[in-house]
Order: C-alpha cells, then sequence, then structure tokens
C-alpha cells in the first residue's frame, strides 16, 4: 500500500502508523483518516501482528486535530467526519492492543485519537486538551461519552467547558495517560510496552479486548447520532463564526447567539 499523508510500518510483530503532517502539526485532512483507516484494516487481518502504534510525525504534535484550513465551510467536512468515525471504531475494533505515543500537542480531534486507543504513553512536555467549543466544533461520541469513563463525569466536562490545556503530569493524574516519560526515551518505552505485551497470548488479549469494548460499544451509536448533529451545526453562522475566529487569530464572538 503506497501512502502519502502516513507512514506504515510492520516488524517483529508490531505495526506503526504515523501521522506525517508534521508542518501541519500532524492535523487529519479526509486522505490522512482514510489512509489511517486502511492502515488499521490491514493490521485487524494480519495475524502476524500482536501490538500496533499511533504518532505523530515530529516533535511538535500527536495531533491537533482537523485541519481547518483544508475544510471549505465550518468544522469537518463531511467525508473527514465518515471516515474519521469508521477510524474510531476501527481503532477499537482492530485485534490487537493499540498504544498512543503522544509527543507535543494531543489536541481537539488529535486528543479523541488518543483517547480511543487501549494505552497512552505520553513524553513529559505533552499538552492535552479539546477546542470545539472555542472554535466553532464538537465531539459528542467517544470525545464526551467514552473521555468520561476514562477521566470521570467531573473531568471530563471541565475539558470541554472550559477548553483549557493540561500537561502530562496532569494527564497522569487524571488517568487520561498511562505512563509519562522524558521525551527521548518516548520510543524505547514504547517498543518496551510492545515486547512485554508480545510475550502475551494473543487469543486472550483479543478476547479481553472485546471484553473492555463490549461495556462502551454503545457510544458507537451514538457518536453516529453526533456526527450527524455535527453536520447540521457545521452550516450555522455560530459554527462559521468559531473557525473564521480561528483562522483569523482572534477571539471569536459567540454572544450574538446567546439569546
Amino acid at each position: 500500500m503506497e501512502f502519502t499523508d502516513i507512514i506504515f510500518e510492520k516488524e517483529d510483530g508490531i505495526a506503526r502508523v504515523t501521522i506525517n503532517r508534521p508542518d501541519k502539526l500532524n492535523a487529519f485532512r479526509a486522505k490522512t483518516v482514510i489512509e489511517m483507516a486502511r492502515a488499521f484494516e490491514n493490521i485487524h487481518h494480519d495475524r502476524t501482528i500482536g501490538v500496533a502504534v499511533l504518532k505523530g510525525a515530529g516533535d511538535r504534535a500527536f495531533s491537533v486535530g482537523g485541519d481547518a484550513g483544508d475544510s471549505d465551510g465550518a468544522g469537518y467536512g463531511l467525508d473527514l467526519m465518515i471516515n474519521l468515525q469508521r477510524l474510531h471504531d476501527l481503532i477499537r475494533k482492530v485485534s490487537v492492543p493499540v498504544i498512543a505515543a503522544v509527543k507535543g500537542y494531543a489536541i481537539g480531534g488529535g486528543h479523541v485519537l488518543h483517547v480511543v486507543c487501549d494505552l497512552t504513553i505520553a513524553s513529559d512536555d505533552s499538552s492535552f486538551g479539546q477546542v470545539g467549543p472555542r472554535v466553532g466544533s464538537f465531539d459528542a461520541g467517544f470525545g464526551a461519552a467514552y473521555l468520561a469513563r476514562v477521566v470521570g463525569e467531573k473531568k471530563a466536562r471541565e475539558m470541554w467547558f472550559l477548553c483549557e490545556r493540561y500537561s502530562a503530569e496532569e494527564a497522569l493524574r487524571m488517568g487520561l495517560i498511562n505512563k509519562m516519560v522524558p521525551k527521548e526515551t518516548l520510543e524505547a518505552e514504547v517498543n518496551a510496552w510492545c515486547r512485554k505485551i508480545l510475550a502475551l497470548s494473543p487469543t486472550a488479549l483479543r478476547i479481553l479486548k472485546a471484553a473492555f469494548n463490549r461495556e462502551t460499544d454503545h457510544v458507537t451509536g451514538s457518536e453516529a447520532l453526533a456526527f450527524h448533529a455535527a453536520e447540521l451545526y457545521y452550516d450555522t453562522d455560530e459554527a462559521r463564526e468559531g473557525r473564521a475566529a480561528w483562522l483569523e487569530k482572534r477571539e471569536p464572538d459567540f454572544g450574538k447567539f446567546r439569546r
């Protein structure tokens, strides 16, 4: 398979999917998400693979979410939303554990990507957070419902209602990530975790992953409804104000919509 927006590698039972748009802080467009989905489908059907790693190219970002500059209107385009929902489902349903290796920013839709992975190891300079309500967007599927299962209702609501940034240390304390390591040792730590996973029974891990997913699989239906709602929302002046403010590097004026 040939890719332009990602790097897909497989070696010694480990599959690595790297978002390869470092000049855009690994923001993803529809093509990026389609390529990631193809890679995870390949992983799912390759029984020689025992663990997968999702990461971003470069040192600045894991991913900052959807590429607003690539969208014709407000928020995500329809093609991007459809394929993003498919990608979230594939990461959860792929038959091996998926580790998010986070370095730098994991913001917005990029933050949701690491949340839906099974495990997250982050460098100590990482930054986490949601930005949707600030830029005229939202993720009311896994980005909200599943996030609440991970960090608790109060913290998840705080993350969405205030749109603040959280350090790797704060993320570790709230259970948002599994481990924090110095940036220079992140790759070695991820590889060590991969080797530990590869030493275990693949069938046991596959069944355990399905068991964990069983408790939150209902969110898949909620996400479909949420993405349909987002599609309608993006066609409003309110959503367009959020995107315009972001592109113009100014504070949005949402007050006129509060009536």
